[in-house]
């Protein structure tokens, strides 16, 4: 499989990236308690768009994309400060903004898991890296911005949803598919996954304990241990022995 047939065009990139950055400005504006000023916003908005791809350029050894062109850093901070400006228009087209961030969740992750295959990593290890390049945008900002992170807490499947996509993207690239038709694939079943949470309120379940199964109310018996001091030449040697049992009475 060679690197060639895997390269992902600049502007689908550029794409993704702004839309990323657009989202985290976004995001950062609602939280009027914070003050943050024009650099603040510049910040997050660099941080949502390019940190999916800097974790997975971390995790391949390579020098983040990010860094090879002028393009990138100027496009993020000009979508971080144009979500903060046109903040109210955007909220008003917010199913477009919804559908936006699906779609990009679903270019990230066909990004960074052909990027893994292009590099020669094994099919779980790329589907890893794929859903780490869709989610570490949003990781980086909820860290920069003192929150708790959205991945690990009850919410739509959007990191279940890059991961689905990434699985069939790999399945797809397996099966001898080519690399464009497969990557379409994986963008359309995590944009559709990632709908269809938002749509309905789909989110994994939430961890609890496992509840005990009711014990029948029968007599039961119960003993009462009485401790025993003995004590030797090698030292004091507690032990616990039953004198008697009494039935209680039942519940």
């Amino acid at each position: 499989m060679s690197t060639t047939a895997l390269t992902i065009p600049i502007w689908v990139d550029l794409v993704a990236v702004g839309v990323g950055s657009l989202q985290g400005a976004m995001f950062a504006s609602g939280f009027r308690d914070r003050r943050l000023d024009l650099l603040g916003v510049a910040i997050i908005g660099v941080a949502t768009g390019v940190g999916g791809g800097l974790l997975r350029d971390i995790l391949l050894v390579v020098r983040p994309v990010a860094l090879q062109s002028n393009w990138y850093l100027p496009i993020t901070v000009v979508a971080a400060l144009v979500g903060m400006l046109l903040v109210r228009m955007f909220r008003r087209l917010d199913p477009i903004i919804t559908f936006l961030d699906a779609l990009t969740i679903g270019l990230f992750g066909a990004i960074g898991a052909t990027k893994a295959l292009s590099l020669g990593l094994p099919e779980v290890p790329a589907i890893f890296v794929g859903v780490v390049s869709a989610v570490g945008g949003s990781i980086l900002r909820d860290l920069l911005l003192n929150l708790p992170i959205a991945l690990m807490h009850v919410g739509s499947l959007y990191a279940v949803a890059a991961g689905a996509g990434t699985i069939v993207l790999v399945v797809l690239v397996d099966l001898g598919v080519p690399i464009p038709v497969a990557a379409i694939v994986c963008v359309a079943v995590t944009t559709i996954i990632r709908l269809l949470a938002v749509r309905f309120g789909w989110s994994l379940p939430e961890q609890r304990e496992l509840s005990r199964i009711p014990r029948p109310r029968w007599p039961r018996l119960s003993w009462r241990a009485v401790r025993v001091d003995e004590r030797t030449e090698t030292g004091s040697i507690p032990r616990y022995k039953i004198p008697r049992y009494k039935l209680d009475k039942p519940e």
